[in-house]
């Protein structure tokens, strides 16, 4: 009787083993499952920036605002006519408060 015992509690152990550490097991299932969360959370970030890349691409595409504000910003370009004014932080020293007091500003 115990030998009958004994060889179902092995047939049991070796039936549960694939189902809990195998290849397919509910660890791996675990494990897949908290990749595909980190993987879409990603996927998530970067269809935001492609979004906003096409938008972009579009506005460079169809008009000249975008363009316009690009050579402003990233290159410091102005129009013919119009005036680039830069009003500078004022740094403070104790030699020369009087100075300090106004705004420096350069025109281009």
């Amino acid at each position: 009787m115990r030998l009958v015992i004994y060889s179902m509690l092995l047939l049991l152990i070796a039936i549960q083993y694939p189902l809990w550490l195998g290849k397919g097991g509910w660890l791996k299932v675990y494990e897949m499952e908290k990749q595909l969360e980190l993987q879409q959370a990603k996927n998530s970030l970067l269809s935001l920036r492609n979004a906003k890349l096409t938008g972009d691409v579009k506005d460079l595409k169809e008009g000249t605002r975008a363009i316009e504000e690009r050579a402003r910003v990233e290159h410091g370009m102005i129009k013919e006519g119009e005036f680039f004014v830069q009003i500078l932080p004022i740094e403070k020293s104790a030699s020369n408060t009087a100075d300090a007091e106004k705004p420096v500003i350069t025109k281009r």
